[in-house]
């Protein structure tokens, strides 16, 4: 489908690649994974014709067609289903021309291509595809133009799903969505029947829906196949045997010097001398990947305060007066407290955050804290609010004017900004710069409890892992609102689920999590279900005939669910068996070719297995899914 060849390309005389090469199969999910700033979003563009390369070559099938999620979210009068439904430009045109053709043979023709572009479901897909991305059928008919740049954004992702290009590009598409809208993604991309190229530092997505990663680095292109885990271990193996050649070199250059040292001048021993000065000169320094180093984060210790930081009783909060958008809140947080916030964007999670940090009051109820308790806060929107022109240093100086220079220097350096990055101007910054930089302006006074809304969207997977590391070792109370099911699962002691306008503890996992979603959307889809059948208002002999029709599937049902369960078992035993004859110490203790073989052979072994979990996986959800809503059919 798409194959790139000793591509090499500049910015700004930067060397981004250098000869990479890769081939994204047809039919294949794969990650396009590196850094931030080591040209991801680059590579996309060449890809897609909009910039050109020094050197090199990118080919795609001719017939294919290549989509990418629109950089700029649409706006305007036009509904979201209207909006979706227009990306199509083939259908849009065919559309428009049926209404006033007048030969019949292209009328004709134009029926026809509506046929195979499937028409008249076409209105259902894309109010589906929205659905899956958080909209409800309410939120579909409004204008684009009512809705926030994030939101519009879902919008351009659901026209790039729906027009089902032969090679989808997708840079970051889970930086606007909420759990459920990934969790819908995941499931989405897996049954895409044609190729995917996907940038993301998720790691839940690229576990659970790519066959391989293209890692990018060193202005090289290497592609190793399975998802992020598979790939992390087998980089580390990588980096490890070549530690170990180049060790092994060094010392072999080190007995050969000393040889020719010792001997050179001895006339019975030149002969042997020279013959190793030629070894040396043969012998080639093996060239090891360095992994860059990461820029840690370092929140300043909280003083302890007495409990309770907030006490929150029967309060109710919202925008508009007699309008609240959560009622019955009581909680109290603790120094100790780990939290993270659960629900579907819309729901009220950042309304919450607001009543915490008190730019929304509290409606009713009672809202109780210390005089001095101090709260950090950060939100995606504020990194629009940074002044360009100005430097890191002068964004800090003015929130601490009578602090001196050094100590606000030594504040940013704990985020990463040494005296370079600290005087540059923040129009020169990434993304993920910025965010280290709402972090540093945040944490300046000490907080007790910082509030944390998606502070994940714009870093790589090594700075969500050090960001991680920094808040498991921050001594306060936080308050996590992410996407990153990996951060929650590493930071998150308690999960307070958002929902049906109040907040109330989920007892479980993430996991666990993912269940309640899809019971939830069982549960809708059955309402409608009945709604629809109250509507069309059947007769009982027609319900009867259903009923008897639903005993009839269940007993299969039932048999294909235990096997399925079975196979799962019987799977994830062998894998286990896999993973642990790659984790026994002799295997790499001594470099070999048959060693690295059976490495090789285990890990595409664990791989295989992988997939057919994944397989199974989803069989036996469907199946259990088909179970369940035959078994409510039979006791309505």
């Amino acid at each position: 489908m798409l194959h790139i060849k000793d591509l090499t390309y500049r910015i700004d005389g930067r060397l981004l690649l250098d000869g990479a090469t890769a081939v994204v199969p047809a039919g294949k999910r794969m990650a396009l994974f590196g850094r931030n700033g080591t040209g991801k979003s680059t590579l996309f563009r060449l890809i897609m014709g909009e910039a050109s390369p020094e050197a090199g070559s990118i080919s795609i099938n001719p017939r294919a067609k290549v989509m990418a999620v629109a950089q700029e979210a649409p706006g305007g009068p036009q509904s979201l289903l209207d909006t979706v439904l227009d990306s199509h430009a083939e259908l849009a045109a065919l559309t428009e021309q049926i209404k006033t053709e007048q030969d019949p043979m292209k009328l004709a023709e134009a029926h026809a291509r509506l046929g195979d572009l499937e028409a008249h479901s076409a209105p259902a897909r894309a109010a589906t595809i929205l659905s899956g991305l958080g909209f409800d059928e309410e939120a579909i008919k409004r204008p684009c133009a009512e809705f926030s740049g994030g939101w519009r954004m879902r919008v351009a992702l659901a026209a790039a799903l729906f027009n089902k290009p032969d090679l989808l590009l997708l840079d970051e598409p889970t930086n606007y969505l909420d759990v459920e809208g990934i969790i819908w993604l995941e499931n989405f991309l897996k049954t895409y029947p044609y190729s995917v190229f996907i940038i993301s530092h998720d790691r839940d997505l690229l576990n659970n829906c790519v066959d391989g990663i293209i890692h990018l680095e060193n202005q090289k292109l290497n592609t190793y196949s399975g998802g992020y885990d598979q790939f992390e271990e087998t980089r580390r193996l990588q980096l490890e045997r070549q530690m170990a050649f180049k060790s092994k070199q060094e010392a072999a250059r080190r007995d050969i010097e000393a040889f020719v040292n010792r001997f050179r001048a001895k006339a019975s021993k030149a002969r042997q001398a020279q013959s190793r000065l030629k070894l040396l000169e043969k012998m080639k320094p093996i060239a090891t990947e360095t992994t860059e180093h990461t820029v840690p984060f370092r929140f300043p210790k909280a003083e302890p305060l007495a409990p309770p930081l907030i006490a929150l009783e029967k309060v109710s909060v919202g925008y508009e007066p007699e309008k609240a958008i959560l009622k019955d809140l009581n909680l109290y947080i603790d120094m100790e407290d780990r939290i993270g916030l659960l629900g579907q964007n819309g729901n009220g999670k950042s309304t919450f955050a607001k009543l915490l940090v008190q730019q929304l009051k509290a409606m009713d109820g009672h809202y109780k804290k210390p005089r001095s308790l101090r709260i950090g806060y950060f939100a995606q929107h504020q990194l629009d609010e940074l002044r360009p022109n100005e430097t890191a240093l002068q964004h800090l100086q003015k929130l601490m004017p009578d602090v001196i220079e050094s100590k606000v220097r030594a504040q940013l350096g704990s985020f990463g900004f040494g005296e370079d990055k600290a005087d540059r101007p923040v129009s020169t910054f990434s993304g993920g710069e910025k965010a280290r930089l709402l972090m540093a302006l945040m944490s300046r006074e000490k907080p007790h409890l910082m509030i944390l809304d998606e502070p994940t969207n714009h870093l790589d997977v090594d700075s969500r892992e050090a960001l991680i590391h920094a808040l498991n070792q921050y001594d306060g109370a936080i308050i996590l609102i992410t996407h990153d099911r990996h951060m929650i699962e590493a930071c998150v002691d308690r999960l307070l689920l958002v929902e049906n306008g109040t907040m109330a503890r989920f007892d479980g996992d993430m996991q666990d999590y993912k269940r309640h979603l899809l019971d939830t959307r069982r549960a809708i889809n059955a309402e409608k279900k009945a709604e629809k059948r109250d509507n069309d208002g059947p007769s009982r002999k027609e319900l009867r005939k259903q009923a008897a029709d639903a005993r009839a599937q269940l007993a299969p049902l039932k048999k294909k669910v235990e096997k399925l369960e079975k196979q799962m078992i019987a799977t994830e035993d062998r894998r286990a068996k896999v993973e642990k004859a790659l984790a026994m110490p002799s295997l790499y203790e001594q470099q070999s070719d048959l060693n690295t073989q059976k490495i090789t052979l285990l890990q595409q072994e664990k791989a295989k297995l992988d997939d057919e979990l994944i397989g199974i996986e989803e069989s036996w959800l469907e199946a259990q899914d088909e179970l369940e809503t035959l078994s409510a059919e039979l006791e309505v």
